[in-house]
């Protein structure tokens, strides 16, 4: 069976889902690969690189995807490259499934098993598949690393013979994956961190980081989702937590968004009149600005200056990181393929959680239930 890897056009994506040794692997599990020409350039991979692993180097889309039995990416396939499916093939990459309903429609016509990345589930067995954390690791350490480009002062305490720096003071918003890894690297820096999330019982990993853990009093589980998610708070809880942000982004030189609920709009933590409470020279880097942004004037890839106060809203940190991004992402991917193949043959087992879960569409069929009620709502 053929596994085909397609190089990225999306604009300022660097990664690429395979990698030299994910390859081997795959060859291994009795798969022929092939990888369009130049896919791996961004990422430092040539040609004779992917060749020297046992790939076959196609020159174009066309070719490295006529006769495959799967084809991977980063990113949701093209126009172009959905006409060149064929039915019964099946199609890796990721995909916000009840948002890009287009691309989801277009490939239920075909018949395309389509998978996303997005979607793979958040247990112990698909950690190694789980492509969403690894992105987002990269993602919450690249944060820091730009908002620290951007401030204006020192991120430690610098004790000098012309007087004392204090140190930088940083608010993550958002204590998942992204948060966690942007907290330890504020904290390298030395940084003085503080972290807030609606979910209390990240609480300890917080501290465990060396982080001020900022609290709103809730007598309920406003914002503790399934799967380790967020979820949307009552009103209540929005205005507490509005007037416990107003009161530690004022004085804080870095934060750090990150609060993202699977396939909505990102919710809007930082409105504009707080923004204009902030000290000028102060940074936001919003890591939700994919889908919208956590501040109210974020402009998704865009870096504005609002009276002093700079929004970063570049939607893709770890294609900035594409040598590592791409080996994670790359690992991730040949999981879940080989998971799924079975004596160099690839096998759809409908009733595993793991194929089920991540699976949007399949034989004429949108399989994922979120996404079949996305269409309905965006049709009625």
């Amino acid at each position: 069976m053929i596994v085909s890897i397609l190089k990225e056009i999306s604009k300022n994506e660097n990664r690429i889902a395979a990698t030299p040794q994910t390859i081997k692997e795959l060859i291994n599990k009795g798969l022929t690969i092939r990888v369009e020409s130049g896919a791996g350039d961004l990422s430092f991979i040539s040609d004779s690189d992917f060749k020297e692993a046992g790939a076959e180097i196609c020159p174009n889309p066309s070719s490295a995807i006529n006769g495959s039995d799967l084809i991977a990416k980063v990113n949701p396939p093209t126009d172009e490259e959905i006409s060149l499916l064929s039915e019964g093939m099946i199609f890796i990459s990721f995909l916000q499934t009840t948002k890009e309903l287009k691309i989801v429609s277009k490939l239920n016509e075909k018949k395309i098993s389509g998978f996303s990345m997005h979607l793979i589930p958040r247990t112990t067995l698909a950690q190694s598949m789980d492509a969403l954390s690894s992105q987002a690791n990269i993602a919450g350490y690249k944060a820091v690393l730009n908002g620290a480009s951007h401030l204006p002062v020192y991120m430690p305490l610098l004790m000098t013979a012309a007087g004392t720096i204090p140190p930088a003071k940083v608010l993550i918003i958002g204590a998942g994956v992204a948060g966690l890894q942007a907290i330890a690297t504020a904290k390298r820096l030395g940084a003085q961190v503080e972290a807030f999330d609606v979910r209390p019982e990240v609480k300890e990993q917080v501290e465990s980081l060396g982080a001020k853990f900022v609290e709103v009093d809730s007598d309920s589980d406003d914002g503790v989702g399934e799967g380790g998610y967020a979820k949307e708070t009552s009103e209540e809880y929005k205005k507490k937590q509005e007037q416990k942000m107003m009161e530690h982004i004022a004085k804080s030189d870095l934060v750090i968004t990150t609060a993202l609920i699977p396939g909505r709009p990102a919710p809007i933590l930082i409105p504009k009149t707080m923004v204009e409470k902030m000290k000028k020279g102060s940074v936001v880097i919003d890591l939700a600005a994919e889908n919208g942004g956590n501040c109210e004037i974020t402009q998704k890839d865009k870096v504005i200056n609002h009276n002093g106060v700079i929004i970063d809203g570049s939607s893709n940190l770890p294609s900035e990181m594409q040598a590592h991004a791409s080996q994670l992402y790359a690992k991730n991917v040949s999981t879940l393929i080989s998971y799924m193949t079975n004596e160099g043959k690839i096998e759809l087992d409908l009733e595993d959680e793991i194929v089920s879960g991540s699976m949007f569409t399949h034989q004429g069929k949108v399989t994922h239930k979120q996404t079949q009620e996305a269409l309905k709502t965006n049709k009625g």
